[in-house]
């Protein structure tokens, strides 16, 4: 077992205590919610009628973590922990930028929420793999949520993505 990680949580004790302290809980599940920023999405059109991709992998990441806010503490191990907000309509505008993502890693991309203090946003794709999108460029930071969440409450520095 590794080191930071108890038998009773799927996720290390910091990233635990995080989301905890954000009120989330094994089982949390708010399909509702879910389905109420999956209609908000699927309705949205950008100016030039690009739109945005729903699918299960981000109805899902919704159910469980959104509306949390995350306010990780301590000082990180590589980088400053990362504050986040689970709500997809911080990326309600940015149909186009996630299309572009998605055509770019050959999948789709929905958005999952924000970094609070930088405002990137953070989407996941159909296999939910979970990025960043900020000023400086795109950043991958797991495989899945969970592996996204231990990346930017602990610190730990993300991929920058190169395409093409």
């Amino acid at each position: 077992m590794h080191p930071d990680r108890t038998s009773t949580t799927r996720f290390a004790v910091t990233v635990d205590a995080t989301l905890r302290a954000a009120g989330w809980l094994p089982g949390r599940w708010d399909i509702k919610q879910a389905e109420i920023w999956a209609d908000a999405l699927r309705e949205h059109a950008s100016p030039a009628g690009h739109r945005h991709a729903v699918f299960p992998a981000a109805v899902e990441a919704w159910a469980e973590f959104g509306g949390l806010h995350l306010a990780p503490t301590g000082p990180g191990r590589q980088v400053a922990p990362v504050g986040l907000h689970f709500d997809p309509l911080h990326g309600l505008h940015l149909a186009r930028t996630l299309a572009d993502l998605g055509r770019a890693l050959d999948t789709e991309v929905c958005p999952l929420g924000a970094e609070t203090d930088s405002q990137a946003l953070l989407a996941i794709d159909t296999e939910g793999r979970v990025y960043a999108l900020d000023h400086t460029g795109d950043w991958y930071l797991g495989h899945d949520l969970d592996q996204a969440l231990t990346t930017l409450v602990s610190g730990i520095e993300p991929t920058r993505l190169t395409t093409g």
